[in-house]
C-alpha cells in the first residue's frame, strides 16, 4: 500500500479542478533523487455504474506513456548495445517502408515524431481489421512532410517502432516489457493487458470510443465494430486495442508509484537498466529549430508552450497521455512530477485541455520542493 504524502496546495488545486469537472480523479506524485516526496489521491477512479474513491494504488491506463516508458526505453537499450541506431532505415528492418518516398526514413526521425508519417489513422478500418498488415498499411499513406523537415506528432511511428522492436527480437512487445522491464525492476503493477479481476482496482475511461468515432466519421469513413460499454481495465486506444493491447504508442497500465520506478530509469543518476551515459539520449535536442524539441522519445521542456511550464528547467523531458496523465523528468535534480487522471471518464465531449493544469502543477510541486527542507 503507497503512503500518502499531501502537499496542501497541490491537492487543493486539484480537487477545484476535479470539482470544475476537468476529470474525475487525479493521482499526483512527487519524487526527488528516487523518494517519494508528496503523493495523494483525490477524487473518484470511477463514476459510472458505481462509484470507486480514486487510491495511491489505483492503476491507471498510461496511454502514450506507453511510447517513452516502453517503446524508448526498449529501443535505448539496442541503441546502447549496438543493435539499432538512430541513423539507420527503417526499411533495414520494415521491408514495407523499402519504397521511393520512404526508404530514407530512420529510427531516429520515427522516435523524434520527425519521420513524415501521418499522426493518426485508424488502422482497424484501413487493414480490413487484419493486425498482420498494419506496417504495410501504415506504409501506404502519404507522407505528410518531407522526413526531418518538421516535427509532427505521431501514433503511426510509434506503433512502426513496436513492431519493429517485435520483428528484430522475434518477441512480442508485451513479453519483451515484461522480460526487459516490468521483471527486473519487480513491477507488480505494471502490465499491458491487466486481468479482469483486477477492474475494480483500475481508473474507468470513456464510454464507449465516441471520440475515435466521431473522428472517422469527419474523416468519412465507416466502422461497425465500435466499443459502446464503459472502457474499463482495457486499453481506451482503438488502434492499440486492434493490435491485441499492446502497442508501441499506447497499451501499458500503472499506479504512479510504479511509473515514477520506470521515470527513474531515464535519469542517469538513477538509472538500472540502461549505461548512465545513454541517457544522455532523453535531454539532449535532436530536431533543433523544428516545431518542438525532442530528445529520443520525450519532448523536451524548452519546446513552445510545453505542458511542462515555466518552471521545469528546459532541459527537463517529459510526455502526456490521451487519457490524462503525464511524466516531466528533471533529470538534473533527479526529481519526477507525476499526474495522472482519468479526463475521459464520466464527461461528455469534448474532453478538458489539461496542459494549464499540467502547468500549474509543475510550478506548485517546484516550489514546494524547493521550500522543503530535506536534511529534516
Amino acid at each position: 500500500m503507497a503512503v500518502s504524502h499531501p502537499q496542501p496546495h497541490i491537492s487543493r488545486f486539484l480537487t477545484e479542478r476535479i470539482e470544475a469537472g476537468d476529470f474525475p480523479s487525479a493521482v499526483y506524485l512527487v519524487a526527488e533523487r528516487g523518494n517519494v516526496v508528496f503523493a495523494e489521491a483525490l477524487g473518484d477512479a470511477v463514476r459510472e455504474k458505481q462509484i470507486i474513491p480514486a487510491t495511491l494504488d489505483t492503476i491507471y491506463d498510461l496511454a502514450s506513456l506507453t511510447k517513452p516508458l516502453v517503446t524508448g526505453l526498449l529501443c535505448a537499450r539496442r541503441i546502447e548495445s549496438g543493435q539499432l541506431a538512430l541513423d539507420s532505415s527503417v526499411a533495414h528492418y520494415q521491408s514495407e517502408f523499402d519504397r521511393a518516398d520512404k526508404h530514407m526514413i530512420t529510427v531516429g526521425e520515427l522516435l523524434t515524431h520527425s519521420s513524415g508519417v501521418p499522426a493518426w489513422r485508424p488502422l482497424y478500418i484501413l487493414t480490413g481489421g487484419n493486425p498482420d498488415s498494419t506496417v504495410a498499411a501504415i506504409a501506404n499513406e502519404k507522407l505528410e512532410y518531407s522526413p526531418g523537415t518538421r516535427v509532427v506528432y505521431s501514433d503511426l511511428g510509434f506503433i512502426i517502432l513496436g513492431l519493429l522492436l517485435e520483428r528484430l527480437t522475434g518477441t512480442r512487445l508485451a513479453e519483451l516489457a515484461r522480460q526487459e522491464i516490468i521483471e527486473p525492476l519487480n513491477l507488480k503493477q505494471t502490465w499491458f493487458n491487466p486481468e479482469k479481476a483486477l477492474q475494480t482496482g483500475i481508473a474507468a475511461c470513456e464510454l464507449g470510443n465516441s471520440f475515435e468515432r466521431d473522428t472517422c466519421r469527419q474523416m468519412g469513413l465507416e466502422y461497425n465494430a465500435w466499443r459502446d460499454d464503459l472502457i474499463w481495465g482495457e486499453v481506451h486506444d482503438g488502434n492499440a486495442m486492434f493490435l491485441g493491447g499492446a502497442a508501441g504508442h499506447a497499451g501499458v497500465f500503472s499506479t504512479a508509484a510504479e511509473t515514477m520506478r520506470l521515470a527513474n530509469r531515464f535519469v542517469e543518476q538513477q538509472t538500472e537498466r540502461l549505461r548512465p551515459e545513454t541517457c544522455k539520449l532523453f535531454h539532449t535536442k535532436m530536431t533543433a529549430g523544428l516545431e518542438e524539441d525532442r530528445s529520443v522519445a520525450w519532448k523536451l521542456a524548452s519546446s513552445r508552450e510545453s505542458s511542462a511550464g515555466p518552471d521545469l528547467p528546459p532541459q527537463s523531458f517529459g510526455h502526456a497521455g490521451f487519457t490524462g496523465t503525464s511524466c516531466w523528468i528533471d533529470g538534473k535534480r533527479q526529481r519526477v512530477f507525476l499526474l495522472l487522471t482519468n479526463r475521459t471518464h464520466a464527461r461528455a465531449l469534448p474532453f478538458a485541455n489539461i496542459n494549464d493544469v499540467r502547468r500549474q502543477f509543475h510550478s506548485l510541486a517546484v516550489a514546494a520542493l524547493d521550500s522543503t527542507d530535506f536534511s529534516l
